[in-house]
C-alpha cells in the first residue's frame, strides 16, 4: 500500500554556504507524484536527498521505506552483465553453482529465498518491454534507451516502497515511453518522478513544484497543475493591470490638489496684499490654510504611497517564467523554394514535418543526409540544425559570445549580440561561460548560432530538441517554434511536444 512521504522543516546547504532550500516542509501524496521546476530550482538535488544520497543540513524526511531510485544519466560498465547491472548477479551466480551441484554454505547463503529471482528479473524486464535475452549478455550491446529501462528495472526488482526516477524518458521511443508509463501506474508504492515528457506528467495523480525556493503541491496531473497556474497568473496580472490604473489616478489627483492648493494660497496672498481683511486675521487664516493644505496633500500622498505599494505586491504575483519569449527571426529568402528530398524525407516550402519511429530506425541518418544533400545543391538551402548532442566544441569553455562569433567568424559583435537576445542572453548574460548552461539554455544558444547566417535560414531541423529540458523550458521551446515561419522538421518521441507544434504531417521511418 503506497504511503505518503513527509519533508519537515528541511534546509540544505552547500559547504560553501550556498542555500539550496531552507525550512520547507510538505507531504508528497500517495501515488504517482510529478516533480517539476525551472532548471536550478533544485529537482534532482530534492530527489537525491528523498533518496538518503545528500543529508540535508537540518530537517527529515519520513515514510520513504525501501527506496528505488535512478538518477539521470545511470551509469553501469559496458562490460557488465545484465544480471551484474540489475543488483543480482552474486545470486545469480550462486544459482548456477548450486544447479552445477555445489553445497557450499555461502552459496545458499547468498540465494536466501531469491529462488525465483532470473523468473521475476524477466517478468520485470519483459514488463518495460526489455527482451535482452540471456542474463549473462553484456550492458555495452544495449542501446542508450535500453540502458534506462534496464536501470529502472534493477530498482524495480528491490521491491521498493518509493520509486524515484529523474528525467526517465530520455533516449526512449514512444512505445518505450508508453510502457515505461504502464510500468509506473502498475507500481504499488509512492513514485516521485522529474521529467519533461507531458505525456507522462499527464498521468501522475498529483504534481510537486519547486519555485523560488518554495514548495507547493497540486492534487491533479500537470494540465491541472497548469491550468491552476495559468487562472493565478490572469488573476495577477489583472491586478497589476488594476493597481497601474489606481496608481494612475491617485496620482493625478494629487496634482489636482496640489494646484487647487496653489490656487488657494495665490488667491489669499493677493487679499492680504491688497489690505482686504486685517493682518491679524489674514494670519490666522494663512496658518490655518497651510495646515490644512498640509493635511490634504499629505492624505493624497498617503493615497500614492498606498497604490504604489499596491502595484508592487501586485507585480510579486506575476511570475516572470510565464512573461519571457524567444524572439524568432524571419526566415530567409526562397521561403517557398525550400528543398530538402532523401527517399523517405522530401520538405517542399514551409512545411512543419515531424519525423518519427522507433529507436534505431534511423531518422537521425535520413535527417543528416538529406540536410547534407540541401545544402550541397545549387542552389543550396540555407538550414538551420540543431543535432541531439548540443556541444560547442573549443567554446565550450568561452563565452556565450564566443561561441557565437566562432561559429560565425564574420559576424561583428552588436549582430552577434542582437541573435542571442532574442534567445533571452540579455546584456552582460553574453558572458556567461558556455559550459555552465543548462539543458534549456545550451539549446537556446544552439538555436541562435543555427538561425543566425546572409541569408538566414529558411528552414530549422532538430534532433530530438527536448531531451534535457526542464518543462518550462520545453513551453518556452514550443511557443517559439509556433512562432516560427520558415519550414520545420523536427526529431521527437514526445508526442504532446509534437501535438502542439501544429504539424502538416509526419514522416514515419522504420528499421
Amino acid at each position: 500500500m503506497a504511503t505518503s512521504l513527509a519533508v519537515s522543516a528541511l534546509s540544505l546547504r552547500w559547504p560553501d554556504g550556498t542555500v539550496v532550500f531552507d525550512d520547507l516542509s510538505f507531504t508528497i501524496p500517495a501515488g504517482r507524484a510529478a516533480l517539476v521546476g525551472a532548471n536550478g530550482a533544485g529537482k534532482s538535488t530534492m530527489l537525491r536527498i528523498l533518496a538518503g544520497r545528500i543529508t540535508p543540513t537540518a530537517g527529515s524526511v519520513s515514510g520513504t521505506g525501501v527506496v528505488g531510485y535512478v538518477p539521470q544519466h545511470p551509469q553501469a560498465r559496458p562490460e557488465d552483465t545484465l544480471a551484474d547491472a540489475l543488483g543480482i548477479g552474486g545470486t545469480v551466480a550462486a544459482l548456477r553453482r548450486i544447479e552445477g551441484g555445489s553445497a557450499e554454505p555461502e552459496d545458499f547463503e547468498a540465494v536466501g529465498d531469491d529462488w525465483d529471482v532470473e523468473e521475476r528479473a524477466t517478468a520485470v524486464l519483459d514488463g518495460l518491454g526489455l527482451r535482452l535475452g540471456a542474463l549473462d549478455r553484456t550492458v555495452g550491446t544495449l542501446s542508450g534507451g535500453e540502458a534506462t529501462l534496464l536501470a529502472i528495472a534493477g530498482q524495480l526488482l528491490l521491491r521498493p516502497d518509493t520509486l524515484l526516477l529523474d528525467e526517465p524518458t530520455n533516449n526512449l521511443d514512444e512505445r518505450a515511453r508508453g510502457l515505461l508509463t504502464e510500468a509506473l501506474e502498475r507500481f504499488g508504492g509512492t513514485a516521485v518522478v522529474v521529467s519533461h515528457d507531458l505525456t507522462l506528467l499527464d498521468r501522475m495523480d498529483s504534481t510537486v513544484e519547486l519555485y523560488r525556493g518554495s514548495v507547493r503541491v497540486f492534487g491533479g496531473p500537470y494540465s491541472h497543475y497548469r491550468e491552476v497556474l495559468d487562472a493565478e497568473q490572469a488573476a495577477a496580472e489583472q491586478a497589476v493591470t488594476s493597481a497601474k490604473v489606481d496608481l494612475k489616478a491617485q496620482r493625478r489627483d494629487l496634482v489636482e490638489a496640489q494646484i487647487k492648493l496653489d490656487r488657494r494660497a495665490r488667491f489669499a496672498a493677493k487679499a492680504e496684499a491688497e489690505k482686504r481683511v486685517p493682518k491679524i486675521i489674514a494670519g490666522l487664516r494663512k496658518n490655518a490654510a497651510e495646515v490644512s493644505a498640509g493635511k490634504h496633500r499629505g492624505l493624497h500622498e498617503d493615497r500614492v504611497d498606498s497604490a504604489r505599494d499596491a502595484l508592487d505586491a501586485a507585480k510579486e504575483g506575476v511570475r516572470d517564467d510565464r512573461s519571457v519569449r524567444i524572439a524568432m527571426p524571419e526566415p530567409g529568402p526562397g521561403l517557398h523554394r525550400t528543398q530538402l528530398d532523401d527517399g523517405p524525407l522530401q520538405v517542399v516550402g514551409p512545411e512543419r514535418i515531424a519525423l518519427v519511429g522507433p529507436n534505431g530506425a534511423g531518422k537521425t541518418t535520413v535527417l543528416r543526409r538529406a540536410i547534407e544533400a540541401a545544402r550541397a545543391a545549387e542552389p543550396p538551402t540555407m538550414i538551420g540544425y540543431v543535432p541531439q548532442d548540443v556541444r560547442f566544441g573549443a567554446a565550450e569553455e568561452g563565452s556565450l559570445l564566443d561561441a557565437v562569433r566562432d561559429a560565425h567568424p564574420d559576424l561583428d559583435a552588436q549582430h552577434a549580440h542582437a541573435a542571442l537576445a532574442r534567445m533571452l542572453f540579455r546584456g552582460r548574460q553574453s558572458e556567461r561561460i558556455v559550459s555552465t548552461l543548462s539543458g534549456g539554455e545550451r539549446l537556446r544558444l544552439a538555436l541562435a548560432i543555427a538561425l543566425l547566417g546572409d541569408p538566414a535560414p529558411s528552414l530549422l531541423a532538430l534532433d530530438e530538441p527536448t531531451n534535457n529540458l526542464d518543462v518550462p523550458s520545453v513551453e518556452l521551446l514550443v511557443e517559439a517554434l509556433k512562432a516560427w515561419e520558415g519550414a520545420l522538421v523536427v526529431v521527437s518521441h514526445d508526442r504532446a511536444f509534437l501535438d502542439l507544434l501544429g504539424l502538416t504531417r509526419e514522416v514515419e521511418i522504420t528499421r
